[in-house]
């Protein structure tokens, strides 16, 4: 161990370490760990129990692993060998400027910064609501895989976005709480004297002071802001309380310091990117603030605009105009006449640039910013760029809406991270041989996934799915121990379902578009296909609704009373509090995922990619990226022949269609051995179709190739 192991300005935090092991700390504080199945095994074997309790965090768990045991660790062979191991691939994969990037584009300028509202790398840090924040946490995991030079930037929050539980009557409730940081894989960030670097943003009236913390995701360095610091008043303190403020005027706040904040934070730390990628609308600001800098370098209103145009990328997640945030002109006029000096007194121009022609009046578009700010903007679909160029087609009112500058980049998963690590990779390993992480990207390599047996590949899945219901079993325990619950709420969240009936599952952010209860559209059918007696089936729901969103709510409250009532014997379940542990028991652990949002506002979807790479096929409707996957054999799909007006009848009648007459007798029909062989060819071929298309390890090299390469070498 020397200091290099460990983040730039931290102090070892578990000096209690043995010698011997002492690297288990610098491997607890990178999130490197959390997509190496050798890592949770090494972590594990300290103490399989207290892993489970420390909800598998490894600092959580190395603060209250008794000495003795680590003593013993330190000393045991065994332990030692796999210590070793793991040790050498950290350093190896952390400390080494070699990969992809380096070999394929030599020379190139960095760093890339890349900034998101929010980030999903593992559940001891939660700083995420929903899909925006799994995409990007896979997606910075997989820079570092590929050595993309890179640092991230996003906001740190005390009370995190929603600790869901259920009351008794469906309804949802927030439990407001506040984080402890003390467990958390991060490290403060300190100025030269060894005090927390502060940020001031003199903007807003008085100041408001950000502080920096520092996750290390593998290679990336990701910094995160924080105004909740005693230097601030309570109102500042509050921007960086919940992610995604109701308050207009707060939220605004937090765009200001996610965007500004960062890149001048970035300044700060001595840190001047090369190009930025901008996740989502909400930190567009960054891309004003690098026009300021131009501005006080000299440059006129137009050639910062220029600059910052050839080097900033757009990332667009929003299929409808009115999921973009806009805010009214004068909330503007309040924190930015403070730029007009910078900007040669242009403020009204830049308030331009975010003006929406379809509707003026309605205040600054976020979203309408970016995408004439930054010179290369991309959808996250096929369809969604289709959806994307019509949408925005009047900013560019001189082009057709075929050639508006918006391309489409579709979405994908970090493999390493949600196929599951005990039970799918072994097989992988075993059949396609060790190499296949290096050359995940490669379809021909997908293909011998057909040489696994079919046994192997059933037992595996079977392992996942008994997984997943002890999971579910042990949260419906707990909540029945508080002694806070109803048994027939323990009921309606799962603790009666039976790993031996077929499984759907269907898990996400609650929301009208969504259709969480399109399935029980027509409850006597449902029920007859429930209750069938030879060929059962049940349905696990989990998800969260927006604190604001009152339709969320009420489809939320409509599932868990229909899990309540004894007439559906128990075979539909509404599991509180999903989140990224509990998805990835889901999408290995159920037998089919189902997908049902409105078209076209499914802009791409990860969960349904994260299923079908475990060898759980999808039901989804052709919206989104299974337009892309589907290729008839991988799962199936409906909605194609969907006519004008209310969808909701005829897309109901194809989902309970395709599992009464195809889905669920295959899954039923079993050879002598108690396998369904041709189920299971489904579940191959969900793998050996989905991975290689719909991993990141694709989507990264595409960023990189179509939009990277050109931002970080523009033209003299």
């Amino acid at each position: 161990m020397t200091p290099a192991d460990f983040p730039p300005g931290q102090i070892p935090r578990l000096p209690h370490l043995p010698e011997r092991i002492r690297g288990l700390e610098p491997i607890a504080y990178n999130l490197w760990w959390s997509w190496q199945g050798q890592a949770w095994e090494m972590f594990r074997a300290l103490d399989a129990q207290l892993w489970r309790e420390s909800d598998e965090n490894p600092i959580r768990l190395l603060e209250v692993l008794p000495e003795e045991a680590l003593q013993s660790a330190a000393s045991d062979s065994a332990f030692l060998a796999l210590y070793d191991a793991v040790f050498e691939r950290f350093r190896a994969a952390v400390a080494s400027r070699a990969g992809w990037f380096p070999a394929e584009h030599r020379g190139l300028a960095g760093p890339l910064a890349y900034f998101s509202a929010e980030y999903a790398f593992h559940s001891s840090l939660p700083l995420y609501a929903g899909g925006l924040g799994v995409l990007a946490g896979d997606y910075v995991k997989e820079l570092s895989d590929l050595a993309v030079p890179a640092v991230a930037v996003g906001l740190i929050y005390s009370r995190g976005y929603v600790t869901q539980r259920i009351r008794d009557d469906g309804f949802q409730e927030e439990e407001e709480l506040t984080l402890a940081r003390v467990a958390d894989p991060i490290t403060a960030v300190l100025d030269a004297n060894g005090s927390p670097l502060v940020v001031p943003l003199t903007l807003f009236d008085p100041p408001v002071h950000v502080t920096l913390w520092r996750a290390d995701v593998g290679r990336v360095p990701v910094f995160l802001l924080d105004t909740d610091i005693a230097l601030n008043q309570p109102w500042d303190r509050a921007i960086a309380h919940h992610l995604y403020a109701t308050s207009p005027e707060q939220r605004l706040r937090q765009e200001i310091v996610l965007g500004i904040g960062g890149m001048r934070a970035l300044r700060a730390l001595g840190i001047h990117p090369s190009a930025v990628h901008i996740n989502e609308g909400h930190p567009a600001l960054a891309l004003l603030e690098r026009m300021c800098e131009c501005g006080e370098e000299g440059a006129s209103f137009d050639e910062a605009l220029s600059r910052v145009r050839t080097t900033s990328i757009f990332t667009t997640h929003t299929p409808v105009a009115a999921g973009t945030d806009v805010f009214p002109f004068a909330l503007m006029e309040k924190y930015f006449s403070a730029f007009r000096s910078r900007l040669s007194d242009d403020c009204q121009r830049v308030f331009a640039l975010g003006v929406d022609p379809a509707n003026p009046a309605a205040g600054f578009n976020m979203t309408v910013f970016a995408l004439r700010a930054a010179g290369a903007s991309n959808a996250v679909s096929r369809r969604h760029g289709e959806a994307a160029r019509k949408m925005w087609a009047p900013l560019w009112p001189d082009r057709k809406p075929e050639e508006v500058p918006i391309s489409a980049i579709t979405n994908g998963v970090h493999l390493s991270t949600w196929m599951n690590p005990f039970a799918i990779q072994p097989l992988l390993d075993r059949y396609l041989g060790p190499g296949w992480r290096d050359n995940q990207d490669r379809a021909a390599i997908w293909a011998l996934v057909e040489r696994i047996p079919d046994r192997e590949l059933w037992q595996a899945h079977q392992e996942l799915k008994a997984r997943l219901f002890g999971e579910i079993r042990e949260r419906a325990r707990r909540r029945w121990e508080s002694g806070s619950v109803r048994a027939e709420s323990v009921v309606a969240q799962g603790s009666l379902l039976d790993p031996e009936i077929f499984t759907i599952g269907f898990a996400r952010r609650f929301t009208g578009y969504k259709r969480p209860d399109l399935i029980l559209f027509d409850l006597d059918r449902l029920k007859r296909i429930l209750l069938d007696p030879w060929h059962p089936t049940q349905i696990v729901f989990a998800g969260k609704a927006h604190p604001s969103d009152a339709e969320g709510r009420r489809l939320i409250q409509s599932v868990f009373r229909l899990a309540q009532d004894p007439a559906l014997g128990a075979r539909i379940a509404f599991v509180e509090n999903y989140d990224q542990e509990l998805a990835l028991h889901m999408v290995c652990g159920v037998d089919l995922w189902l997908n049902n949002p409105l078209p076209p506002l499914e802009a791409s979807g990860t969960s349904g990619m994260k299923a079908a790479v475990n060898g759980v096929p999808n039901l989804s409707i052709l919206d989104g990226w299974w337009i892309e996957g589907f290729n008839g054999e991988n799962g199936w799909a409906f909605g194609a022949e969907a006519g004008e007006g209310d969808r909701s009848p005829s897309d109901a009648d194809a989902i309970y269609r395709l599992l009464e007459r195809q889905i669920i007798p295959l899954y039923y029909r079993q050879s002598a051995e108690e396998m369904p062989h041709e189920f299971i060819r489904v579940m191959k071929r969900a793998i050996s179709s989905v991975a290689p298309a719909f991993g990141t390890r694709r989507m990264a090299k595409e960023y990189v190739e179509k939009l990277y390469v050109p931002a970080l070498s523009p033209p003299k």
